[in-house]
């Protein structure tokens, strides 16, 4: 990420650091739970979803698994579209889902918290 992102999703409320007014300038601190945020953002956006998208589906991860900057937590989960509700969902995955999915040309995005705590 770059400075400017950084800002911006902190301008944006999306990932959040503790900052320090002491010393001689701002310093900005982020926690590991800050840093796993930053890393799943990341990830969102490298998948090609847009900012908007990215940032609810890090927000339906903070409520579907509070613990996710555990490096512990190997959940899976998948963003994929739900043709009910016309929108991109935060799923446990489920190949069978998946592939049912992708077969009738949805698509099927993973998330799985112990690949994105290796990054």
């Amino acid at each position: 990420c770059t400075l400017r992102q950084l800002q911006y999703w902190r301008e944006k409320g999306v990932v959040v650091p503790t900052i320090s007014a002491t010393g001689t300038g701002r310093s900005v601190y982020y926690s590991r739970s800050d840093l796993m945020a930053l890393a799943a953002m990341e990830y969102c956006l490298s998948v090609g979803l847009s900012f908007e998208t990215a940032a609810t589906a890090l927000k339906r991860l903070y409520e579907q698994e509070p613990e996710f900057a555990n490096p512990a937590s190997e959940r899976r989960f998948m963003l994929w579209w739900d043709s009910k509700e016309r929108s991109l969902e935060l799923v446990e995955f489920d190949m069978e889902k998946a592939i049912a999915s992708l077969k009738s040309g949805q698509p099927v995005i993973p998330v799985w918290l112990d690949r994105i705590h290796q990054r």
